[in-house]
């Protein structure tokens, strides 16, 4: 008889059948055929993300509609947002950002980290080289024409010695994961890790329990890591050092994360005309008077930071600073010169960097790269163009890139002629299907492609931050995640191994 059942049994299948008659998030998702990041196959979650996907499952659509406004909101209110110079409707939107995580396991994120470390450590290595003995050009690693001519050298810090051998202070590394679930490494640009923080933030306090139960890698102590690396480098004792961020100022499209990271480190944010040089010391003016500057946390282009050296119109930097690093009394953050191991063209060497440093085999894998400077790369790539992605060498963004699949005819006829009439400026690559997440829409859950960008932090050591920033390319079909270009980011979970 059902009279005499156990209320408690009673109310659990209520609350069952309940559920049952609510739309769920993942209610009518499929995956496309490149990998999904949550799910292998429509209805089944990887074995590795079934838990989180059990947990997320439990939200009702209306709930999550909810929470994603909320989220926006809290973006806007707490200035969260990124430049759009080109853009006539006004250039400060705010980041766009989407619940759903993207979930790493333990074992998967140790394999990257290793990998990151390994390729981190080689670039130093060779960033030390290059403006040194040059050692791996004389050996015929890389053509000595190729970094001589790369618009990231900048000879005029060749012969000086980076503080404990460190170059790359703050590095990030782009990788996309393959149909097979491997991870391909694609390019270096250190902004974005204040996304990292905020979407953290936002994600701990609009799905609390869920995060507590998935026990994730934590990213709070990012700030931390970073100062002390920073002062780990610096001309006097850690105790003794005071570090100053150096911002182009508030029209700069990162200036957000300028002033988070000081805000966080605990340190000053600072633009050129706060700074000045003496006695080839760098100061601080401040209301107690000028004070000593020991590392500084450079978000100014190379060209801009020394009138005396480099660009002699330039207001952003500092008269005399490149004097005062050369006298080893100030560190810069990165490096001067670090440019030279971001040019695309550089790109295919990495691996035989490892080798000739490391004498390691590289961890990472990397996407096969045609530069067009060279005759039979540039004959391949003329004759592909509908296949292959064309990139500017110097370029970041999303921009100055052609995809050939998804271009027209006039367009890759002009980029045909822009390659030949200038092929130095110019890579390809073989288009690389990104994995896809699931992501909200605005009506539904559907797949997105994204890529992920970890953080690694090098003093005396490096450190990786678990998971770092996902991008998401929010428009359906899109192969473009840059928040400039409408995409946006998700939270990475790295979960930590069961205990």
């Amino acid at each position: 008889m059902r009279i005499g059942r156990d209320p408690a049994v009673v109310a659990a299948h209520v609350v069952s059948l309940w559920v049952r008659t609510l739309v769920t998030l993942f209610d009518a998702y499929v995956p496309t055929s490149a990998y999904d990041e949550l799910f292998a196959s429509a209805s089944q979650a990887h074995p590795e993300t079934e838990r989180v996907v059990q947990l997320l499952s439990q939200v009702e659509k209306g709930d999550f509609k909810q929470r994603q406004r909320l989220a926006d909101a809290a973006f806007r209110r707490g200035g969260v947002t990124f430049s759009v110079y080109s853009d006539r409707r006004g250039v400060e939107k705010t980041f766009p950002f989407d619940l759903i995580p993207r979930i790493i396991s333990g074992r998967d994120w140790r394999a990257v980290e290793k990998g990151l470390i390994q390729r981190v450590t080689a670039l130093n290595r060779f960033l030390e080289d290059i403006y040194g003995d040059q050692e791996i050009l004389r050996a015929g690693k890389i053509p000595r024409e190729l970094i001589e001519q790369c618009s990231g050298y900048v000879p005029q810090v060749r012969g000086l010695a980076k503080p404990h051998g460190v170059a790359v202070h703050v590095a990030g590394v782009d990788l996309l994961r393959r149909d097979d679930g491997e991870f391909v490494d694609n390019l270096r640009v250190p902004s974005g890790v204040s996304y990292v923080l905020e979407n953290r933030s936002v994600m701990k306090r609009l799905f609390p329990n869920i995060f507590q139960m998935a026990r994730v890698e934590g990213v709070d102590d990012y700030a931390m890591r970073l100062a002390d690396a920073l002062r780990s480098v610096s001309p006097v004792e850690p105790c003794e050092t005071n570090i100053a961020v150096l911002t182009p100022g508030v029209f700069n499209s990162a200036y957000f994360e300028h002033s988070f990271l000081a805000r966080l480190m605990g340190c000053q944010l600072v633009e050129g005309r706060d700074l000045f040089v003496h006695d080839d010391c760098v100061w601080v003016k401040t209301t107690r008077g000028p004070e000593r500057v020991h590392v500084i946390y450079r978000r100014v282009d190379d060209l801009f930071l020394d009138p005396d050296v480099f660009h002699e119109d330039s207001v952003l930097g500092v008269a005399g600073l490149m004097r005062a690093y050369a006298s080893g009394n100030v560190t810069i953050a990165n490096a001067v010169g670090n440019g030279v191991a971001d040019d695309k063209a550089v790109y295919p060497y990495v691996p035989e960097m490892v080798r000739f440093y490391l004498d390691e085999e590289p961890s990472l894998l990397q996407v096969k790269t045609y530069l067009c400077s060279q005759e039979a790369d540039r004959r391949y790539v003329l004759e592909h163009l509908p296949e292959l992605v064309v990139k500017e060498v110097a370029s970041a963004g999303g921009y100055g890139m052609t995809v050939g699949p998804m271009a027209s005819k006039a367009e890759l006829q002009a980029t045909k002629e822009r390659v030949s009439a200038d092929p130095s400026n110019y890579i390809a690559q073989p288009v690389v299907e990104f994995s896809t997440c699931p992501t909200w829409s605005g009506r539904k859950v559907a797949p997105r492609r994204v890529d992920m960008r970890p953080y690694i932090i090098t003093g005396k050591s490096s450190w990786v931050l678990p998971g770092g920033l996902t991008r998401v390319a929010l428009t359906e079909g899109s192969y473009v995640v840059n928040s400039s270009q409408g995409g946006g980011s998700k939270d990475t979970w790295v979960l930590k191994d069961p205990s």
